[in-house]
Order: C-alpha cells, then structure tokens, then sequence
C-alpha cells in the first residue's frame, strides 16, 4: 500500500543523511518530490535520478533555505512544476558544536538562521497555498538536543528547541484549516557523517541507548511518514522522539 500517492512533497536538505532517507522512504510510497540541497550537486542529481526510476517525479533546487526570498522562489517553481504542495518537511540544518565560553557569535548567529530561521521562511511560504486547498502537513526536524539539551551545543540546542515552539504555535494557528505541524526529535542516528567518528566513541553511545544501537535515516524516513499521511489524520502539535529510548 502506497501511502503518499500523488502527494507533492517539498524536503530541504535532502543532498544526504536523513533527508535522503526521506526522499528515498517517501518515492516507494508514492510521492513526487522536490527536494534543496546547498552545495553538494552530484550527491542531490544522482538522488533525483534515483528517485525518478522509482517512478515518482522528483527535482533538485539549489536552495538556502535560509533566505527568505529564495524561500518564496523555491516554492513559487515548486508550484509551476508539481502543480501543489501537499507536505513540507524541514530538514536542512547545520551544527557548529562549541562549549559557550568558546562560541564565536557568528557561529551562534548561522546555525539559528539555517536551522531555525529556515523553518520560518519555509512554512511561510508554503502556508498560503496549504490555506487555499485547506490540507496540508509540516513537519519540523528538531532533535533531543532541542528537548533536554547538551554541553558543547548551545546554539544547536536552542535552535532545535525554538523549532518545537513554532510546531506548537503553527499546529494552533493553521489547524482550523486542516493543516497540521509536528516535530520529530531524532536521537543518535548513523550516517555517513557519524561513519567517520572513532568507532569506539560510537559504541559508547550505543551503550547508553536502551535499544543498544544507533538508529538509521529510514527510521526517521517512517516517522515522517506517518505524519504526512493520512495515518496521522488526527495528529498535530506533537513532537515525536525517535531515540531508541534515550530520553526514557
């Protein structure tokens, strides 16, 4: 059963990681998929090839959606091209991890802006057309950073936990319409980003993790999922720890 058939998805940062994952979980169910990405262009038009054999339509944008008026671009050619917009999913987000003492301001500045401000600048763009066709889903990707916090990521933290605000404050402002917001927070999750990290650091925070591993980008891809179908009719304002129990 394809739960998101026909359904026009737009996802930002979807060049790797999770985004990809998203992409990937979302093609098999159906979805035709625009998807940014800032510079990584063959990882993302090898994607949209992939993507497109699976049947679906898919296109890459070069797009910061940091912007605001590449923001209104990116959707404004996302609705020439699909013809509507059904999900959005704000996955685009940067870390520069230093203790407090040692953050440069820009590096506090740069990370709300791409992680926070970026959600902002999307979900504005996308609420008029949600509005008129009364239906639609966001999805916000923040993190267990953003629920209990972590030394070393304040600036992280704070942008991943400003992220569940808005999702609340969206979820009661667009739900009269039938366009619901939530948030998933995901935990310790194994891409290839965490592939270079020393393998004994990994397994200790395996270790530390009730279900004993890390989790995989189609993990996070399933939660997504269920909050842009229609599995998740009755949902919204909620915010979903995919952590194999870290928070427990």
């Amino acid at each position: 059963m394809k739960l998101l058939e026909g359904k026009n998805v737009i996802i930002t940062g979807a060049s790797r990681g999770i985004g990809t994952g998203i992409a990937q979980v979302f093609a098999e169910h159906g979805a035709n998929i625009a998807f940014t990405y800032s510079s990584s262009e063959a990882p993302a038009l090898a994607l949209e090839k992939e993507l497109t054999a699976k049947g679906v339509k898919a296109k890459a944008y070069k797009s910061n959606a940091a912007s605001f008026n590449e923001s209104e671009t990116l959707v404004a050619n996302v609705l020439e091209e699909f013809g509507g917009i059904d999900v959005l999913i704000n996955n685009a987000g940067i870390t520069k991890d230093n203790l407090l003492m040692r953050m440069a301001e820009e590096d506090f500045d740069k990370v709300i802006e791409i992680n926070l401000k970026s959600v902002f600048n999307m979900t504005k763009a996308v609420q008029r057309t949600m509005l008129k066709q009364r239906k639609g889903s966001i999805i916000n990707m923040s993190s267990v950073v953003g629920v209990k916090g972590n030394a070393g990521q304040a600036n992280y933290a704070a942008s991943k936990a400003g992220m569940i605000g808005f999702t609340k404050s969206i979820a009661l402002e667009l739900g009269s319409r039938n366009i619901r917001c939530n948030a998933i927070a995901p935990g310790f999750i194994e891409t290839e980003m965490t592939a270079k990290l020393d393998e004994k650091v990994v397994q200790g925070w395996r270790e530390g993790i009730p279900l004993k591993r890390g989790g995989a980008p189609e993990d996070i891809a399933n939660a997504c999922l269920f909050f842009a179908s229609d599995l998740s009719a009755y949902v919204t304002g909620q915010v979903l720890n995919v952590d194999g129990g870290m928070l427990t």
